[in-house]
């Protein structure tokens, strides 16, 4: 027993204290009750039991990489992690390999561990789908980035996406004051003390993220230790922690859904015309580190649904700034940024584009697929022809004004309503526009 308590502690010494307190179990496992609580996909779990491929997507801080070892750990299970930061197509192949001779030789089966995997390639994350396909590997993927945006669609469709959720205030608070208690592997041998006013101030400028926390407060025992020198107890104070943590972390909120809170307010200000909270709100992610390129993506997303043809300007503008923030980063890719958040702030707004697929959608399921009007088809052979394709089919170009009068639905839903142009900045013309064709149609 002391020589594995020797080696217990030859492994720690040079160890930050977030991977010291790393749970040993998923019953020391904090938060995430939504996956391992009773009766959750990650409940119950024993040696030999199988999971599907999952993709942990979260933010920093909430417990991916730890959940991920702790799967291996309790299925008995060959884990091989990589880094899709420093890992290629040859560490994919080799950890295949591995896993197709423990498959073979002992029947057992392998966790691969993708940390950072919406830093895949799509070439690499396609040389994974047969492996996990075949069930050679079951895949655990690791992610801050929507998945939908990061991961190739084949792979998202054999993985289960679960969503980690940062910590909250209590937990937090629960993991700090479990640290300072901790002599096998915390700040106990310190002799240090944390009173709940610190403790808060702690929680606060750590947003979610146990990691930092950690991180803050070992460095704040380490400041407490040497302010008190032989004094028996050191009491960790608020400018120790405001020393050790730099500034307060701008990571959204203290209750873990702030990242979504934020993004839906960006949202609406711009819907709602007021390019002052829209910059606001969007300095906010900025300065929190979130990607810009999250934030762009919403913002072509809102060109088309919020404003769409009230101002076809407004969906060039977001793609333009997409594309100078490609190429010049950050800091400098604020400034277009900026610039497209005013501008889709202040144009003209409709949700048209939207309404418009949401009603062709309707039609599409509730009517099933609808036959092509012969008339619409090619008659490009003998036979087409004689199947009547293409007969009766008049060419617009070749009438006044370029317009015929046709329906061109299929039979059964014509004259149903699917786009209606708002009066709306520039779709206002598309609306007169709409309604002289309409009324051609009628004096046909």
């Amino acid at each position: 027993m002391d020589l594995f308590a020797q080696s217990a502690k030859k492994r720690q010494v040079g160890q930050p204290l977030a991977e010291r307190m790393r749970p040993r179990s998923l019953e020391e496992l904090v938060g995430q009750l939504h996956l391992v609580g009773p009766g959750r996909i990650l409940s119950n779990l024993g040696p030999g039991r199988a999971i599907p491929s999952i993709i942990l997507w979260g933010p920093p801080g909430s417990g991916k990489t730890t959940l991920a070892r702790l799967l291996g750990e309790t299925l008995r299970a060959d884990l091989i992690a990589l880094s899709a930061v420093e890992a290629g197509v040859k560490d994919v192949r080799e950890a295949v390999a591995k896993a197709t001779e423990r498959r073979d030789q002992f029947s057992a089966r392998t966790l691969l561990f993708i940390d950072e995997i919406h830093r895949f390639s799509k070439t690499q994350q396609d040389a994974l789908l047969p492996h996990v396909e075949a069930g050679t590997i079951t895949l655990i993927g690791a992610t801050t980035e929507n998945p939908s945006f990061g991961v190739v669609a084949a792979l998202l469709s054999r993985a289960r996406v679960v969503r980690l959720e940062a910590l909250s205030d209590d937990e937090l608070g629960g993991l700090a004051r479990r640290a300072i208690a901790d002599r096998e592997r915390g700040l106990a041998p310190l002799d240090v003390t944390l009173d709940d006013e610190v403790c808060a101030q702690l929680v606060a400028a750590c947003a979610g993220d146990a990691r930092r926390m950690y991180s803050v407060l070992e460095i704040a025992a380490d400041l407490a230790r040497r302010a008190a020198g032989d004094t028996p107890a050191a009491q960790i104070t608020a400018e120790h922690v405001a020393e050790a943590a730099q500034g307060k972390t701008l990571l959204y909120d203290k209750t873990g859904d702030e990242h979504y809170g934020v993004i839906s307010v960006f949202i609406k200000a711009m819907r709602g015309s007021d390019p002052d909270a829209a910059v606001y709100w969007m300095t906010r992610m900025l300065e929190a580190g979130e990607d810009p390129r999250f934030v762009l993506r919403r913002m072509v997303i809102f060109a088309s649904e919020d404003v769409g043809n009230a101002d076809p300007q407004a969906l060039v503008v977001a793609v333009s700034a997409l594309q100078a923030v490609e190429l010049v980063g950050l800091p400098e890719g604020v400034l277009p940024m900026t610039q497209a958040v005013t501008y889709l702030a202040l144009a003209p707004k409709s949700n048209s584009a939207l309404t418009a697929y949401a009603a062709a959608r309707k039609l599409v399921r509730d009517k099933g697929a609808l036959p092509v009007p012969a008339r619409y088809r090619p008659g490009s052979t003998a036979l087409d022809r004689g199947m009547g394709h293409g007969q009766g089919y008049k060419y617009p170009h070749d009438f006044a004004g370029n317009y015929v009068p046709e329906d061109y639905l299929p039979d059964e839903i014509v004259g149903e309503a699917i786009y209606t142009p708002s009066d709306s900045g520039f779709e206002a013309e598309l609306a007169a526009r709409r309604a002289a064709i309409e009324a051609k149609k009628r004096d046909r």
